[in-house]
């Protein structure tokens, strides 16, 4: 009988020791688990921080290529260094007026430098050989939307019928002062002392010589065509005139008593092209 009671309470003792064995796993077990979602959660914190840094990055990108990049017409600007079409652009057109001899290459290396500071330099802007707004502007060079509206208004017989008449009054005259012929015909078609379309400012009876004495029918050649282009795309070297006269063959003495806005010489001086503004 003692014998059953001691193995009884040998029993109860393994049992108590297998229960205490289970409860000390159990709560191993639970440490475990605590300890590994811990980690879990901490890792989730860190990638969810990193996504939030990826996030704020990606919007400061963005906010800032929406103030420097996007808006061209405050910020675009092509200058010593620069590449591409902008400076294609300039090339050509600087190129076409004499101003620049290198190659046409898109590149704005020191030879399109000293081009644009030359062009600058004559035509009254800040020499600082920098392509800005307003030097693009008197090259008649805009942004694309600019340009889409302006050949928009602008149709094949305006441009022939300026062409011409650039041809017949100013053919050999300076590149900017054939230019200035065609830009003081659509300085015209904008005052309201003129009729409003170019074929009505260029056939005003009176208005111009060459269509009195017939020379208005010349065909005109590929320079006039690339003035007159030049003016409607918004290149205006007479800075608004409405009128101008040649100071080596004009006796008028009206004409004379006018105030003069600038004066477009060629090396011939039998070719100069006085430009000057109306203010009646």
């Amino acid at each position: 009988m003692f014998k059953n009671w001691k193995e009884k309470i040998l029993k109860i003792q393994n049992k108590e020791i297998e229960l205490k064995k289970e409860k000390k796993e159990s709560i191993v077990q639970k440490e475990n688990k605590d300890k590994i979602l811990k980690i879990k959660n901490n890792i989730r914190r860190k990638i969810e921080k990193k996504h939030i840094a990826i996030i704020a990055v990606l919007f400061i990108i963005f906010i800032v290529y929406n103030i420097f990049f996007s808006n061209n017409d405050i910020f675009a600007l092509s200058k010593y260094g620069s590449r591409g079409s902008e400076v294609t652009q300039i090339q050509t057109k600087l190129k076409r007026w004499g101003y620049y001899n290198g190659s046409i290459d898109g590149i704005y290396g020191s030879e399109t430098l000293s081009a644009v500071k030359y062009f600058q330099r004559k035509n009254g802007l800040t020499v600082d050989g920098i392509a800005g707004k307003k030097t693009l502007e008197a090259m008649g060079i805009f942004n694309s939307s600019g340009n889409s509206s302006s050949s928009n208004s602008t149709n094949s017989s305006d441009l022939n019928l300026l062409a011409r008449a650039v041809y017949s009054e100013a053919r050999g005259e300076p590149y900017a002062g054939q230019v200035a012929v065609a830009a003081v015909i659509l300085n015209r078609v904008k005052s309201s002392s003129f009729p409003n379309t170019i074929a009505g400012v260029i056939y005003q009876p009176g208005a111009f010589t060459a269509v009195s004495d017939g020379q208005i029918n010349l065909t005109p050649n590929q320079t006039a065509y690339n003035a007159a282009r030049d003016a409607l795309n918004g290149w205006d070297p007479c800075y608004g005139a409405i009128y101008y006269f040649n100071p080596a063959t004009a006796t008028n003495k009206w004409i004379w008593s006018r105030p003069h806005v600038i004066q477009l010489v060629s090396t011939d001086s039998a070719n100069n092209l006085d430009i000057y503004h109306s203010y009646w």
